[in-house]
């Protein structure tokens, strides 16, 4: 049977954001406590590539902080790309923490498509 899900993201894996950056060859994301351009933020700082402040994880309240400037200072895709790459991270640690076996097939439209079997080896 299949079953189709969309997923909010709230980031609160640690282990998922530094596989994300891995996957995403961003260097390892570090906890500290940034500047963004009127405020600060502290959690677990990602770097993406052309921004001019870090994103910032609050992985106690699944929230992130940024500041791009309505695109400005980082193009909003990048953003995208680490969120759904967090997402399929995340998912996939959880379904093999479990035993499950766990596909992915990236779509023509970027989407992905992760297939889990119950009980299969990672």
């Amino acid at each position: 049977m299949s079953h189709v899900v969309t997923v909010q993201t709230q980031v609160t894996s640690e282990a998922a954001v530094q596989a994300a950056c891995r996957r995403l060859r961003l260097a390892p994301a570090v906890p500290e406590t940034v500047k963004l351009f009127s405020a600060t933020a502290s959690g677990l700082a990602v770097r993406l590539p052309g921004w001019r402040y870090p994103l910032v994880c609050d992985l106690a309240s699944g929230s992130i902080q940024f500041d791009n400037f309505e695109g400005a200072w980082g193009a909003q895709r990048e953003l995208d790309a680490f969120l759904q790459t967090y997402a399929v991270e995340r998912a996939t640690l959880e379904a093999r923490s479990r035993g499950h076996w766990v596909s992915e097939t990236t779509l023509a439209d970027g989407t992905v498509k992760l297939t889990l079997r119950v009980g299969g080896a990672a």
